[in-house]
Order: C-alpha cells, then structure tokens, then sequence
C-alpha cells in the first residue's frame, strides 16, 4: 500500500502520524511510505530519519494526499479538505461530535475515515484514545499547577500546600483514564483530590488504587454542585465514545466559584463537559469567564510531542500494518476493534455515536 504522513497544520501541533521506526517496520513489508518535509521536527525526528528508513520525502501536502492512505494525528482543517478524495482512507483523530462542518466536510470527500478515538475493543476499552488520555490527564494537573499560580493570573495556590497551610482542592469529573491520571498527578503534588463518576463499579476499582487518598464521590446533581464550589483545580475527564460530551457544569455553576480558580475541560475536543468550555490553542491556551479561568487546549498532548507521538504510533501501528496488509474490507472484517474506528465511507455516516449527533445527516 501507498502511505502518505503530513506535516500537521493545527496551531502549534508537533506530533507527526508516524516515527521513522514505525516507517520502516511499514517498509520492510514491502509497503511505500511518502512523508511530507520537516513533518517529523516538531517531535524531534529529522528528514533524515524518515529516509534512512526507507520514506519517500516530498515538500507538498497534496502529494501526500495523492496516495492510498493517510495516517495522522488531527482532524483535518479546512485547507485539507479539497485534498480528500473518494479513493483515500484516512486515519487519525476526528471527534466527529464536535464539528459539525468537518463531518459535513468528510461526507463531501467521499473518503473513508477512521477515527483512532472511536477504536473499541470487546471490553469497551479504547486502545488508540488511551495513551492520549493518559498524557492529556497528566498534563491537566502540570498545567493546572503553573496556571493557579499568580503570576498566570490564578489564585496563587500551591496545590501541596505546606504545613500548617491546607493543600489546594483539585475535583476530578470522571473517573476514566483521563480522570485517573490527573488524580495520580494531584495525589503526588499532596492536593485534597476528589474524583466524581456514576459507575460505581469504577469507583470500586478507584478505591483498591487510591485508597483512602482520593475521595470518591457518586455524581448527582447536588454532589457536583458541593464539590464544583470549593475547587482550586476543576477538571474536566468525561467520556462518552463518539458522542458529544455531557455538560455537567453549567454557567450559574462557574459564576459561584472560587475567584481565579482555574477548569481545565480535558473533554473540549468532544464538545465539552462544562458549558463556559470553548477551544482554546498553545499559543493562547487561557481565558476568563466568570472570574474563573478555564485552560480548553483540544491538542493538550502536542505540547509534548516526543512523548506523545512515540505514545499514539506505539499504539495504531498494530493497525495501520494491518489496514496497509490487508487493505480496507479484509482488515475491519478480520479486527472488529478497528471495524468500530469506522465513522464515514463513501458519503455516509457509519458510527452509530455520530450518526446519534447528526440524525439529519445519517
């Protein structure tokens, strides 16, 4: 199979789709790789690299987009979306829920789109989301520390506080992946760490991880409300797989926090789980509303993107080997994992979750 990786166009996004070790693990199977100039520098990977493991280098997009598929991190943005074509399968992120005018724009292409976020295996876990999540969870409480600071226009707490002077309230909505490792990074900077969820069987689970140092709480409207109030540190870590995400937190909520407490709404690339959410960048990753300041990165993992990249191509490789091995039909036919990923084809809206969001559309 022909395989084109571009140079991600998002503001301030340096992953790149593939690592030179995954180009030659591609290539010695007898695939043809093509990467677009300088794709991989954001992430520490040079030109040089890719070609030393058998890529093909060209300087434009649409010769990238020319080929049989494309594998990726975001979604495409509107300047990509004359290069997609009824004979291109794509590969990456699209949280299609939160965009309405990139699904219009897919289901225009004509092109196959798979959607690493919506990968589900037999136990409902999703492989290709999950390494993502754990680095956006890590990172929202490395940048919740730096963003309450005063100098960043936050409360000045220090979420470890010190003796005699009690440590910063960090509430955690959600007790996935996402959750769970902010809670690990809140746990060990010695904040007071409450995570709220509606499954009870995950709180258990919690409890045999945490023990006594987090506090785990039922979600209902009430416990959220208590618990909203009296937060330094409020993240954001619901998910519903290829759904727009619950707004759990609405306006008048927000209006009765802490002065320059800070949100930060891990689940701003489906939409948002608090109403005052709107996407923000790396470049001007902070605003205010409310008097409470809210961090809405939707890319939070590409501020670390020697991390990341190496995280995300660890886990789709598997199956971008096997959709480049197969081809399309005999690989979702075989995997029913990566069958789920499937969210458009051919101009029509395949994942249920999606077509749920735009029942006009379906």
């Amino acid at each position: 199979m022909r395989i084109g990786v571009p140079k991600e166009i998002k503001e301030q996004e340096f992953r790149v789709g593939l690592t030179p070790a995954a180009v030659r693990a591609l290539t010695e199977q007898g695939h043809q790789v093509w990467v677009e100039t300088q794709a991989g520098q954001g992430a520490g990977f040079a030109d040089e690299d890719y070609q030393k493991a058998g890529a093909k280098l060209v300087t434009t997009p649409q010769e990238i987009y020319q080929q049989e598929m494309v594998v990726k991190v975001k979604e495409p943005l509107p300047a990509e979306y004359p290069l997609l074509h009824p004979d291109l399968i794509l590969f990456t992120y699209l949280h299609l829920a939160a965009s309405r005018e990139l699904t219009l724009a897919l289901l225009k292409s004509g092109a196959t789109c798979i959607a690493y976020e919506t990968v589900e295996l037999t136990d409902g876990s999703l492989p290709l989301l999950m390494p993502m999540s754990v680095i956006a969870g890590r990172l929202s409480v490395q940048f919740g520390a730096h963003y309450l600071t005063r100098q960043q226009g936050g409360r000045g707490v220090l979420l470890g506080g010190i003796p005699g002077v009690s440590p910063g309230r960090v509430v955690i909505l959600g007790g996935g992946t996402v959750g769970t490792e902010a809670a690990k990074m809140a746990v060990g900077l010695g904040a007071r760490v409450q995570i709220l969820d509606i499954n009870l069987h995950r709180l258990n689970e919690l409890e045999l991880i945490f023990g006594s140092r987090v506090e785990l709480i039922y979600s209902t409207t009430q416990s959220v409300e208590d618990c909203v109030k009296d937060a330094d540190l409020l993240v954001g870590a619901v998910l519903v797989p290829g759904s727009r995400a619950p707004v759990l937190v609405k306006e008048d909520l927000v209006a009765q926090m802490r002065p320059r407490s800070l949100i930060v709404d891990v689940a701003v690339d489906q939409g948002g789980c608090i109403a005052t959410t709107r996407v923000t960048t790396h470049a001007q990753p902070v605003y205010e509303a409310f008097g409470v300041l809210h961090y809405g990165v939707a890319n939070m993992p590409g501020a670390v993107p020697w991390t990341s990249t190496q995280a995300l191509v660890n886990a789709t490789l598997p199956y971008t080997l096997k959709l480049a091995r197969f081809g399309l039909p005999a690989a979702l036919e075989q995997d029913p994992a990566l069958a789920k990923g499937l969210n458009v084809k051919a101009g029509k809206l395949i994942h249920p979750a999606v077509q749920a969001t735009f029942p006009d559309l379906s």
